[in-house]
């Protein structure tokens, strides 16, 4: 029986049918509210029509018919209802990451993405209403930073066209995205490459590597054994400071990192020469930490080795060292290129090489870090050729 006005100013809790899907909704609380049933697509979709009192049975029945009409003519009136609805662009950006966190390799990259949107973005444009920003509020972001932070500007642009995508695939915005580069932005600023050349991670010259490192040797801590087998096994800071016992075998001589923290997420097998398991220390139980900190159970921080640099007055940065390899690899070794970007865990960008590129040329690659630790050294190198 459809419901009368008695009924529903008495109704105690539960769902009560008016009919054509409208409902009364009450709740433990005695709280009221309208509810209208429909099906859209296939699919049912439930649409609230508001409280009662506030929302009488006469006007609920008349949105009913209303939002019938909707449903017939084609219409969605749920999603109408959420593109009627202003949602800020900070409140979308949330969602976004909310949305992709599970997939992100670590919790790092989600507060990189919060804080630059934080610090660049949200004072202009946070609290905008998605749908009303437009390319103007888009370079009003940018252009302040775009010749002065080129590769932060470039980061930023990237997050608000994603953020701005995402409202539209919620149907929170309609129209073109305004923070798009290609056939847009590109005709309205200058390319970031051209703003400003890329600013390197300083290195030490390898000419010079082998002075560094007897410095170094005079150095007593955990942070420069960490610090001096990062540069042995030319690996990431991160690599090495997660390393725990369980991924070294030291008869073998080979250092397994798990596709987990290594940043192309591949398993990568690092060969270890005499000279960099000489600065493993003691070994420990399986799941104990080679390079542990202060913290227990917890590994040494990065400034932990940047200190070290610091300390022995240095201006070079950890990650440099990666790059000093390199350069000694490829100007004074004959060791083939595939060999030296292996080494180096690096994705060859070349699709056709990289679908050719089928094993991780480990024994040749011992040949290159063992070449690398006699230069590191001082020693002449027994086999510079590939």
């Amino acid at each position: 029986m459809p419901l009368t006005a008695r009924k529903v100013e008495t109704a105690g809790p539960g769902k009560y049918v008016d009919g054509r899907g409208l409902m009364l909704v009450v709740k433990e609380t005695g709280a009221k509210s309208w509810v209208l049933r429909y099906q859209h697509d296939g699919r049912r979709r439930d649409v609230g029509l508001g409280p009662w009192p506030e929302v009488t049975l006469a006007a609920a029945r008349e949105r009913t018919i209303e939002i019938r009409r909707l449903v017939r003519e084609g219409g969605d009136p749920v999603a109408a209802k959420r593109r009627a609805k202003a949602t800020r662009f900070r409140d979308a950006a949330d969602e976004l990451v909310a949305s992709k966190r599970d997939g992100w390799r670590n919790a790092k990259h989600a507060a990189q993405w919060m804080a630059t949107l934080e610090t660049y973005a949200h004072p202009k444009i946070g609290t905008m209403d998605v749908r009303a920003v437009g390319v103007d509020d888009v370079l009003a972001v940018l252009k302040p930073i775009w010749s002065e932070k080129p590769e932060t500007a470039s980061r930023v642009r990237q997050r608000i066209e994603a953020v701005l995508d995402y409202a539209a695939a919620k149907g929170l915005r309609d129209g073109d995205n305004p923070a798009r580069w290609r056939g847009h932005l590109d005709h309205l600023l200058p390319r970031p490459s051209k703003v400003k050349a890329v600013e390197h991670h300083a290195a030490v010259d390898w000419r010079e590597i082998g002075a560094f490192m007897t410095a170094l040797a005079g150095r007593e801590g955990i942070a420069a054994r960490a610090l001096a087998f990062a540069i042995l096994t030319a690996a990431r800071s991160g690599e090495v400071r997660g390393l725990r016992w369980s991924e070294i075998d030291i008869d073998a001589g080979i250092w397994t990192v798990p596709a987990a923290r290594m940043k192309a997420e591949k398993e990568h097998r690092v060969p270890l020469t005499p000279q960099a398991l000489a600065m493993l220390g003691d070994k420990g139980e399986p799941g104990d930490l080679v390079f542990p900190g202060e913290r227990k159970g917890k590994p040494l921080s990065d400034m932990s080795l940047s200190a070290v640099l610091r300390r022995m007055g240095r201006a070079e940065t950890v990650h440099g060292f990666r790059s000093t390899f390199r350069d000694w690899a490829g100007e004074a070794s004959s060791f083939p290129r595939e060999v030296i970007e292996a080494a180096l865990a690096h994705r060859l960008k070349d699709k056709a090489e990289a679908a050719y590129a089928r094993g991780d040329l480990f024994s040749k690659r011992r040949a290159l870090m063992e070449a690398w630790a006699n230069i590191v050294y001082g020693a002449e190198s027994p086999n510079t050729s590939g």
